[in-house]
């Protein structure tokens, strides 16, 4: 007997709530600070608070919304120590992933593909994307799970860093050269000049976002 297939699946409402929420928090929508309300969210996107309150647990996983018993849940504020605690996290684990993934041979056609969408990004938003799907390019195929797993925990933060670092300066044209400066070095397969790149990219970036806060260090 033949079955006809599986239609394709349609997305949650929680899923859908997420997704806006995120797009929001990363497009200054939602800015660092503000109080998301449950009711007010559930009447914004025509659903009830069920699916808000669980898509606000999730993104409070990610790192992008805290949850406080009195405060309720609000967008996590940005300042250098939380950027420098991020990013201290990458630097010590992104440049070793990528000499394991030019290592192995890994194919880097992700990478190029993410750079293509960042520079065709219609918004902010889908260029942090992009920016994030770049760099999870490089370090996926490292070829330990558990490497590539703890650098996607960190992934949403990173993005909501540069959101804000970009709407008081917006860099992202030096980063992109940079990122293409980085996959250059990886498809010539020279592995530690590309890990030094990626190295000085990741360090670099914090140093100009905050500026006058290099005593924090």
């Amino acid at each position: 007997m033949a079955f006809a297939a599986a239609p394709s699946p349609i997305p949650s409402r929680t899923q859908y709530v997420l997704e806006a929420i995120k797009h929001a928090i990363l497009t200054g929508q939602l800015p660092p600070g503000k109080a998301l309300v449950e009711t007010e969210l559930a009447a914004q996107y025509g659903v009830s608070k069920t699916p808000v309150r669980e898509a606000l647990k999730t993104l409070a996983g990610t790192g992008l919304v805290v949850m406080s018993q009195y405060k309720g849940a609000t967008v996590r504020t940005v300042d250098a120590a939380m950027a420098r605690e991020v990013y201290d996290v990458r630097l010590l684990l992104e440049p070793e992933a990528l000499r394991r993934t030019i290592g192995r041979g890994a194919s880097l056609d992700a990478a190029g593909q993410a750079l293509a969408d960042a520079d065709g990004a219609a918004d902010q938003a889908e260029r942090s994307l992009a920016n994030r799907e770049f760099h999870r390019a490089l370090y996926l195929p490292c070829g330990n799970p558990l490497l590539a797993r703890m650098l996607d925990e960190v992934r949403d933060q990173a993005a909501l860093v540069s959101t804000v670092a970009w709407s008081a300066q917006p860099s992202w044209r030096h980063e992109a050269e940079e990122h293409r400066q980085i996959l250059s070095l990886a498809l010539a397969g020279d592995a530690e000049g590309a890990a030094r790149a990626l190295h000085d990219h990741i360090a670099s970036f914090v140093a100009r976002a905050f500026p006058g806060d290099d005593d924090a260090q």
